[in-house]
């Protein structure tokens, strides 16, 4: 299946010989080993450096979003652990920091943050932009509410960090499916409009759902949508977009279209004029 796992254990245990190791398994971490062939993802980084660490460290940061669900981590990363060890090998970051019993779990065997941990160790450690799409995503996993981390963030007040990160905690919002949704939210956002509500559901005079926008103000019927790649490559996509697009408009609804090439100023642009329409 790919999961990492002792070298030296296996051997022991007689689950394959020396031999067998060394020609079907590939070395991750010092005595950690992947089948070869295997592609590591984060989850499978994040559970090889905590077996890296002698089971002692605390899967932390990104690695500990991946484990609980979290998407758009990216697997090519290094794993973030809570561990004293300050010179790490390569492919493994790691940092310590106080941690409460609370604030730990297991996850299939492994010790990883909680998912509010997580996020306040994400909003604390990570640039505003990306900490923000990270915590979106890992809320959106978990169904953890903002106001749980908030908590946490109390309980850390004197952390180093913890000003960005209520500044982070201020603008998450779970509806994001994507980062790119969550890049559009901060630039409407940072422009001065009012914050935009996510995951619109739209009904026609039948109550039958016709869409759910990404995000937008219904009191004035404006709608801004992301539209990632798939929609163009899929003719069937492309259809139902067509017909969503549509009736929306038969609706009332101006539905603004964001595509991965808009600048933010085009993105600010487009959803201003839409706005002032309706205003």
């Amino acid at each position: 299946m790919g999961a990492p796992f002792v070298g030296s254990e296996a051997v022991a245990a007689g689950r394959l010989t020396a031999y067998q190791l060394r020609s079907t398994c590939t070395p991750i971490h010092r005595d950690v080993y992947i089948p070869r062939g295997a592609e590591p993802t984060a989850v499978t980084r994040a559970r090889a450096a905590w077996l890296w660490s002698g089971r002692a460290g605390i899967v932390a940061g990104q690695s500990a979003a991946a484990v609980h669900g979290a998407k758009w981590v990216d697997d090519r990363a290094p794993a973030e652990l809570l561990y004293g060890n300050r010179r790490p090998p390569g492919g493994i970051t790691t940092w310590s920091d106080r941690v409460a019993d609370d604030e730990t779990s297991r996850r299939d065997g492994i010790l990883v943050t909680t998912p509010a941990r997580t996020a306040l160790d994400i909003a604390c450690r990570y640039p505003r932009r990306r900490a923000v799409a990270a915590v979106d995503a890992l809320l959106r996993a978990t169904r953890v509410p903002v106001a749980d981390v908030e908590s946490l963030a109390a309980r850390h007040g004197g952390r180093r960090g913890i000003r960005a990160a209520r500044n982070v905690l201020n603008l998450v919002d779970a509806g994001a499916e994507s980062p790119q949704e969550t890049r559009v939210r901060l630039v409407l956002v940072a422009a001065g409009f009012p914050r935009p509500e996510t995951q619109i559901p739209v009904y026609d005079q039948w109550g039958r759902l016709v869409a759910v926008v990404d995000m937008g103000w219904r009191e004035l019927k404006v709608a801004v949508d992301y539209e990632g790649s798939h929609h163009r490559m899929s003719r069937r996509q492309f259809d139902r977009d067509i017909r969503r697009q549509a009736d929306l408009n038969e609706l009332g609804w101006d539905d603004v279209r964001i595509t991965a090439e808009d600048s933010d100023g085009a993105i600010i642009g487009r959803v201003g004029r839409a706005l002032r329409r309706r205003a």
